[in-house]
Parts: C-alpha cells; structure tokens; sequence
C-alpha cells in the first residue's frame, strides 16, 4: 500500500497499529512502532501525519509521568526537521515544557520553547502563535532572562490585538496553505491581549519605567470586557494614575495625563481626580500635606502585576512632586535666590541644589547657578543672531507704530480741514 501510493489504505493501517498497541496497553511496543513506521522507504508525509496526530490522543491517558515524558520525546525525535508536522511538535514542546516546569526545571522548559520558531509556521492560527510566544516570553521572566524576554516580546506587534477577527475569516485561494483551527484551551484574542500587556509590565517593572507601565495599563483598561466592569476597571484605573505621577515629565506623560483626565470613569474615584488634577495646575504641591493625604491609599495599593509600591516607589514620586514644583517655579520667576528656592520646596539649600542640577542635566529644564551669590537664573541664554533678530523685529513693529500715527494725524487733518501753519 505504501509503496503504490494508497493514502487512505496506509493511513488506515497505521492508526490501527497504533490502535491495538493503546488498547494493549503495551506503551514501549506502541513507541517502537512508532520509530519503525515513520522510518519505513517511502513512508507516505499523510500517513506519518496521521499517525502523530494519533498518538498525541494517547499522551493524557498514560498511566504515569515517566510513561507520558517517553512517548511525548518518541513522537518529537518523529516530527523533528518535518515540516508537515511541526505544528503537531510545537504542541508536544509546549507539554514537554509543562512537564518541566511543574517539576520545578524552568531553566530547562524555557530552553525547550524556544527551540520552536513558531512566527514561521503558515499553517498554524494567528491566536495559537500568540499564546505560543506569550509562553516563551513567561518562562523568560520566570528565569529572569530579561533580554531574551524583550526579543521574544517584540516578535509580537501590538496593533495584532486590534485586529477584527470576523473580518480576517476569508476563503483561502486555491494554493494557498489552509490555516488549522486553534484547539479548544487557546485564549481569545481580547484575553491574549490582555497576558501580553501583564507580562510587558512584569518586564518593565524590572527597570522601573514608570511610563513604559501606565501605557501597558492603560491599554488592558482598553479592553472592552474590562472596561464595561466596574469591578474590573477600577483598579485597574488606579493603578493608570499612581504610575502617571510617578513616571519622569516628558510630552507622551503629560499626553496621557490629560487624556486621563478627561475620562469620565475618573470621577468614580475622585481622590485620584484630585492627584491628577495637582500635576497639571501650576501651583507649588506641599510634599508633607500630600503624603498625608495619599499615605494609606498609597501603602493599600498591594495587588501590583509588577509588585506593590515599595520604599523605591516612594522615594520616586518625592522626586516627581519636587521636580514638579521646580517646573512651576521657573513659569513664575526669571531669577530666584537659592535659599528662596529652598524654602518653597521645603528643601535644604543642597538638596534643593542638587535636584536643580539633576534636571538641566536631564535637558528637563533651563537653568543656570551662581553659586558665589546663591543666584538661580532660569533665562534662556540668547545667541548673537536670536538678539539681532529680536532687534529687527522691534524696529519693524516701531515702524509700523510711526506709519499708523502719520496716517491717523493725515486723516484728522484731512476730516477738520485744518490747514497747518508752518
């Protein structure tokens, strides 16, 4: 049958193999038979497909562990460098791996997932691929191999997740690959997007970027079945604002701090309303009166994905509060002495020095010391052409003043018909 070409015969023949060997209960002789089939002259690509398919069935009846890891590892040296059967030894590395991990060897099944490139394979659904890549980039943070997380993750575009599945299901061309289903266990989409997001602020908040988190935050807020649960959003929201005060001051965080703002949901919670609202006003913020404020709130914020607030978390919205209210003291003096400034932040002199200096050297701020005199200047110094166009400009605007009274003492004149006398 094999060597005439019979695909139905040979498939046939195999299962029932196999068939018998499972009822038997005879697991070494089903994965000797296994081997042998697949090595057969000629053996035909259906009937080798067949055939795995067939014995992956058999993998969650084995009677023990160790029976179950030997058959998963016969059928995987079967498919191994067989592209008609990779996407059937994708899911046998992501048991094997399973395997491990539960006895403790992440090491070990991270290294197993990403032997599979699964991004290459056509045949295989978009969601399957997702979830495939979003387990890899877990058992990179789980081993706390940062790098090769980020790699992984960037496999994955996030504009994927906005797709419209019902708009992606089209007639495939004749010559096209046929795209499998994805098996029963694969989240949707809108849960896929939501694991992404959560293991995207798992690696961030390994480098404490703040922004980097809120944007990660907000996007599951994003998500449509949160953002309809109040039980779901709010927390969630929360969690959008403290990172938002706590992130650097930079165009995209005060993008995002307005954008806030003007969400509807936030006057559900109008503690956080009123943080917010601080940050984008003008006004110097009291450190002292606003930790006392927001102490409890702050300590009670435990359920982080990253981790809770801790002692770094607090250290840095200090930081964010004092560079805030530098920022509002150089929209309202030209020139301020030190020891002034110190006193507004409610800073010594050196400290009130040092988060100065840590903000021109940042290019957050414009500033220059003279400390002999205990001067701050917050002028932007002019170059020669800056002056000499400005001067232009002035001489201009002085013209056009001289032009508009000639024509106004022309047209009194010219009104009363008054001859001037010389």
């Amino acid at each position: 049958m094999r060597l005439s070409g019979d695909v139905a015969g040979t498939k046939k023949a195999v299962t029932e193999i196999l068939q018998l060997c499972f009822e038997a209960k005879d697991w070494k002789t089903l994965n000797e038979q296994i081997v042998n089939l697949s090595k057969k002259r000629g053996q035909l690509k259906q009937a080798v497909t067949a055939m795995v398919q067939q014995a992956m069935q058999y993998i969650d009846q084995t009677p023990d562990l160790d029976t179950r890891i030997e058959l998963i590892k016969t059928l995987n040296s079967v498919s191994a460098g067989k592209i008609y059967v990779e996407i059937e030894r994708a899911r046998l590395i992501k048991k094997l791996a399973k395997i491990k991990e539960e006895q403790g060897l992440i090491a070990e099944a991270a290294d197993l997932m990403q032997e599979v490139a699964v991004e290459t394979f056509g045949a295989m659904a978009k969601t399957e691929k997702i979830a495939f890549i979003l387990e890899q980039v877990r058992l990179c943070l789980d081993r706390q191999d940062y790098v090769r997380a980020q790699i992984l993750s960037r496999k994955i575009s996030p504009r994927v997740f906005d797709a419209d599945p019902s708009k992606e299901k089209k007639k495939p061309k004749e010559g096209d690959n046929v795209v499998e289903e994805a098996p029963a266990d694969i989240p949707s989409l809108l849960e896929l997007k939501r694991i992404y997001y959560e293991l995207m602020i798992r690696y961030y908040s390994h480098n404490n970027d703040y922004l980097e988190i809120c944007r990660c935050y907000k996007a599951i807020y994003e998500i449509p079945y949160i953002k309809e649960d109040p039980a779901q959003w709010m927390p969630v929201l929360r969690k959008i604002c403290w990172y938002l005060v706590l992130a650097p001051h930079d165009p995209m965080q005060s993008s995002l701090l307005n954008s806030t703002l003007e969400d509807k949901n936030l006057s559900e919670i109008p503690n956080f309303r009123l943080l917010l609202k601080q940050l984008v006003t003008m006004e110097v913020i009291q450190w002292t009166s606003l930790w006392n404020t927001y102490k409890d709130e702050f300590e009670n914020e435990t359920n982080m994905l990253g981790g809770s607030l801790g002692a770094k978390a607090a250290e840095d919205l200090r930081q964010r509060i004092i560079e805030h209210n530098i920022l509002v003291v150089s929209k309202y003096y030209s020139r301020i002495t030190l020891k002034r400034l110190a006193e507004l932040l409610c800073l010594s002199i050196q400290e009130a020095e040092k988060h100065l200096s840590d903000m021109v050297v940042s290019k957050a701020l414009v500033a220059k010391i003279d400390r002999p005199q205990g001067i701050v200047c917050f002028q932007v110094a002019k170059d020669s052409n800056d002056i000499l166009n400005s001067w232009a400009m002035n001489l201009e605007k002085l013209l056009d003043l001289v032009e508009k009274s000639c024509h106004q003492i022309h047209k009194e004149t010219m009104v009363h018909k008054t001859a001037l006398k010389v």
